[in-house]
């Protein structure tokens, strides 16, 4: 069916909520990136930190401001100047003024909140710059774990065209487009640079009824590289 695009940037998120860091080549396994969101800050009743509160998820403001990294059995959290922290669970509990709060590994409870891997196109973000003027949007608002640059002329939203179908990304991962992110305010919050505005959740409402993403399920895991061709291979059956 044609190559779609080639992978222009790679996001993982090690602590839930918290920033990600830019890879240049990741392994992919059935879960996801390996690494990604395989920690999150947990509370005394089991919530998740996140920039909501739900039935799985507190709010805990300012996470965002943070970043993490994956260093194989426990990651690196990250200070909102960039520095290492040492003791992360001591960290927190003082930045969050909370006392029971610490990173925790997953376990029964997934702690994505949709599937596995997020991928964006560059067509889609830059019509969202195009309809917010003023407003400063990059990627880091939408999470995604790939960004996907697509030809000149693609049209916005060209994510949707992939729904139901199976793709190969580079020579190895094989992924099945299944729906789109059901975005909420994270997609508002301050972070880094980026300063909390309430008209990104409402662009994405208004202009797409609140998705914004292509989500996949990983049918064959492989690794991921900037530069991997995305091809469409066929409609899933």
């Amino acid at each position: 069916m044609g190559v779609s695009g080639v992978v222009e940037r790679i996001w993982r998120y090690p602590i839930k909520s918290t920033g990600g860091e830019p890879l240049r080549r990741v392994e992919v396994d059935e879960r996801g990136l390996v690494g990604d969101r395989l920690f999150a800050v947990r509370d005394g009743d089991g919530k998740f930190g996140s920039g909501k509160n739900t039935r799985r998820f507190r709010r805990m403001a300012g996470l965002l401001h943070l970043r993490s990294r994956h260093t194989g059995e426990t990651p690196e959290l990250l200070d909102p100047a960039g520095r290492p922290v040492p003791d992360p669970d001591a960290y927190l509990r003082e930045y969050l003024g909370r006392d029971d709060v610490a990173v925790a590994i997953e376990g029964a409870v997934s702690h994505f909140d949709q599937l596995p891997l997020s991928v964006l196109t560059t067509a889609t973000l830059n019509w969202f710059r195009t309809a917010t003027p003023g407003i400063a949007v990059d990627e880091r608002r939408f999470r995604p774990n790939l960004v996907i640059r697509t030809p000149p002329g693609t049209p916005p939203f060209a994510e949707d065209d992939w729904l139901g179908h199976d793709a190969r990304i580079g020579p190895d991962l094989h992924v099945t487009f299944v729906r789109s992110s059901e975005r909420c305010v994270m997609t508002n919050e301050a972070q880094a640079d980026l300063p909390h505005s309430p008209a990104v959740l409402r662009a994405v409402a208004r202009h797409h009824d609140t998705k914004l993403d292509a989500l996949a399920t990983v049918t064959r895991p492989g690794v991921v590289r900037v530069g991997d061709p995305l091809e469409l291979t066929g409609r899933r059956r």
